[in-house]
């Protein structure tokens, strides 16, 4: 087209005709076809080799021409705003030797000097934390709990988080203004990234855990546009490098008050959809601490194990929703509180407060990460005085899991619900087991404990105190 289209048959333009320069002198020539944006020196100049002559445009990129050698300035050919063409004489130099200044002939930056670009980037980042938010973090104290960034400090081992997309903000530029959402709305309302956990028992490769934690100070950790954004990633990443994931959960849903985009119901995002599919894939810890409703409680109830706080209030619809639906009005508090979703089996850990619920998430991991090494463990004579020789005497059948464990390895799940079996983990030897033996204090049934994937151990009906493996 360029060669043959509407300029067929047509002279090509002519090249301007080149300037006289004096012997010796060196001209210097356009190195593409482009415009000229800035030219930074004027005739009689001194310039170093390399040295900068001038910039031009091509193709929205901006190109530095340097003198090739040193010299003086004797002629300049252009000015900025001209469009030349490759191989177009741009000025000439008197070839002289020309003592690059100080700076340039050290030929070092200043590490110390931080460009303006940089220092925003260090001030976004700082907003993000905790210390640039005291009255987010002073309303956590009052209801005696931690910050997001808290619990993830307080899981991952020293220095190993990285966090994913902390600068994002709420999309709602439609209707507020950009440093207010930067101040209000830091990371979206979702703190998320990689880090390892108990890297002190293992190495990197079976440390590293995805976790994210919902920031209630933020929008109360509603679920918004760019945290979805965050989540999808994070997910893709966990079940692409198999890395088990542990989230807080704290917050009150979907998010109604973003306006940056075209969604029409703001569910046309694949967060649930890859979170589904992490399910059997690698562990999912859900970590619960306050108000979860609606889309949060709908990750928190796919996880495999649920670690929820005495204050913890857990439902898939939320107050607003429930009023919405004429079936009255209710306190936060009073949907799905503890004294129902314990005994109900909904959760699996009871805990006093959120120090106790990142404790029993480090060891629920650890059954994951592999052996330990080292192990220690009661002495198993033990068992003849805790498991009775008449078979129907009854006994204490966590006394008898206790002392088969290794010691301080028993987490029992669901202890309040269903109460005629025992349901735990635990390692026994430095190899991890999987409890669920019926408890004789209930009735007289035979007991049993399987580990399906390194060991397998039954109990005899006929002979319920002795066990096969």
């Amino acid at each position: 087209m360029l060669v043959h289209g509407k300029t067929a048959g047509a002279a090509p333009p002519a090249m301007p005709a080149e300037p006289a320069a004096p012997e010796g002198a060196v001209v210097v020539r356009a190195p593409m076809q482009g415009t000229v944006v800035a030219v930074d020196v004027s005739p009689g100049d001194a310039v170093p080799a390399g040295g900068q002559l001038l910039v031009m445009e091509a193709m929205k990129m901006e190109h530095v021409v340097t003198a090739p050698v040193g010299g003086i300035v004797r002629a300049l050919h252009v000015s900025a705003g001209d469009t030349v063409y490759e191989g177009h004489a741009l000025l000439v130099l008197e070839e002289s030797a020309v003592e690059p200044a100080a700076a340039e002939q050290a030929g070092q930056t200043d590490l110390a000097h931080v460009r303006p670009d940089l220092a925003e980037v260090h001030r976004r980042h700082a907003l993000t934390l905790d210390a640039a938010r005291p009255d987010a973090v002073e309303r956590r104290r009052a209801t005696a709990q931690r910050t997001a960034r808290e619990n993830i400090d307080d899981l991952c081992d020293p220095g190993s988080f990285v966090e994913y997309g902390p600068l994002v903000i709420a999309a709602q530029r439609r209707r507020r203004p950009v440093e207010e959402l930067i101040e209000r709305t830091p990371a979206d309302g979702l703190v998320a990234g990689i880090g390892r956990v108990n890297g002190q028992l293992f190495d990197e490769s079976r440390s590293r855990c995805v976790v994210m934690a919902y920031d209630y100070t933020v929008l109360a950790g509603t679920q918004g546009v760019q945290n979805h954004r965050k989540k999808d990633r994070l997910f893709e990443l966990a079940a692409d490098w198999r890395l088990p994931v542990v989230f807080f959960t704290e917050g009150g849903g979907g998010r109604p008050g973003d306006t940056d985009g075209a969604s029409v119901a703001g569910l046309d995002c694949w967060a649930f959809n890859y979170w589904g599919r992490l399910s059997g894939l690698v562990p999912l810890v859900g970590v619960n601490s306050g108000r979860c409703f609606a889309g949060n409680a709908a990750l928190l109830g796919c996880c495999d194990v649920i670690i929820a706080t005495a204050n913890s209030s857990i439902g898939m619809g939320g107050p607003a929703m429930i009023e919405g639906g004429g079936l009255g009005v209710f306190h936060p508090d009073e949907v799905g509180p503890m004294h129902v979703q314990v005994p109900g089996g909904v959760v699996d850990v009871p805990v006093a407060d959120e120090a106790e619920a990142v404790r029993a998430a480090k060891q629920y991991l650890g059954y994951f990460q592999g052996p330990v090494g080292a192990w220690e463990s009661a002495d198993q004579r033990l068992l003849r005085g805790i498991v009775p020789e008449n078979r129907l005497r009854v006994y204490d059948v966590r006394a008898v899991i206790r002392t088969l464990a290794d010691a301080g390895s028993v987490l029992e799940l669901r202890r309040h619900f269903g109460l005629g079996m025992v349901t735990a983990l635990s390692a026994s030897r430095d190899v991890r087991w999987g409890w669920s033996p019926t408890t004789r204090a209930t009735w007289p049934a035979p007991s049993t404990a399987t580990a399906p994937t390194r060991r397998r151990a039954s109990c005899s009906s006929a002979t319920p105190s002795t066990c096969r493996s």
